[in-house]
Parts: C-alpha cells; structure tokens; sequence
C-alpha cells in the first residue's frame, strides 16, 4: 500500500509541474503532505540481515569450539527452508556451548537463534519435506568456523 500511494504522489508531481500551484488548493496540500511523510520500505532489506550480522560478530570467537551439523550450501531451492532451519537449531547446541564455557559471544549467539526463530514463526514457513532434502543429522559434523561460514553462505543466497 506504501509503494501504490508513492506512486500516485509521483504521477500527481509529474502531472502537475507548478509545485506552488500544487500548495495552493487542498488537495495538493493532502498529497504533499502525504508523499513528504510516507515511510521508507524495508523491500531492499533481507529479513536475514541481522543474523547475518550477529554471524559475522561470533565469526571470530576463539572460546567457541564445537562440532555441528553444518548443511551444504549447495542444496535444491526447495530444500532451503529446511537447510535454514538445521542452521538455526545447531546455534542452540552453541548456546549451550556458551552458557557451559560462559563464551563472550553469548548474546549474539542467543540474537541468531531468537532472530531465526522469530522470522520462522511470523512466516509460518512450511516445511514440506522433500524426496532430496536431508536431515539435519545427516549432514557432516564441521567445526565451528566452517559452520559460520556456510551459514553466511546460505543467508546470503537466500537474500538474493
């Protein structure tokens, strides 16, 4: 509705090229006003942009050492979901990690798993399991820097 109503401020300037004629009825006023007020959209913006922040912040973490299930980056489009999803439970299996070694990267960690799951569930993303798509458990176990890293991957493919 945002970008429709950006759209009639845009023909209703290009219609209308005397802005100060614009002011002087009412309607022009409402428009002006309108189109000077309508908030920006969040379109060009992944819904992944903030766990893929929060990734890059923990990228580094030395007190962080565990082996997860990490999914190949390479998966079929119709198994993305569930690939996202297995991403999004092995940071649990790190916020336990943490909580036990008391890790200074807890709470990016915690903002990944909620951010995930807060998006899963706003979305009630089905997930219809696929023939080719795998188990969370059947990918390899990879240490904690490879699974960062095709976490990126997967994020940012899904933000394209």
């Amino acid at each position: 509705q945002k970008t429709h109503l950006k759209s009639i401020c845009l023909q209703y300037l290009l219609l209308n090229s005397h802005c100060f004629c614009l002011l002087k009825n009412g309607m022009g006023l409402i428009i002006f006003f309108l189109c000077a007020y309508v908030p920006k959209t969040e379109a060009g913006r992944c819904k992944w942009a903030e766990v893929l922040e929060d990734l890059r912040r923990i990228k580094t973490s030395k007190d962080i050492d565990v082996s997860l299930y990490t999914a190949n980056t390479d998966e079929d489009e119709e198994c993305q979901e569930l690939v996202m999803r297995c991403f999004f439970l092995e940071t649990e299996v790190i916020i336990q990690e943490c909580r036990i070694k008391n890790c200074s990267k807890i709470q990016d960690v915690w903002n990944i798993w909620k951010n995930g799951n807060d998006s899963f569930e706003k979305n009630k993303l089905a997930s219809t399991k696929s023939e080719k798509c795998k188990e969370c458990e059947e990918y390899e176990e990879k240490n904690f820097t490879e699974f960062v890293q095709n976490f990126e991957k997967v994020i940012q493919r899904n933000c394209k």
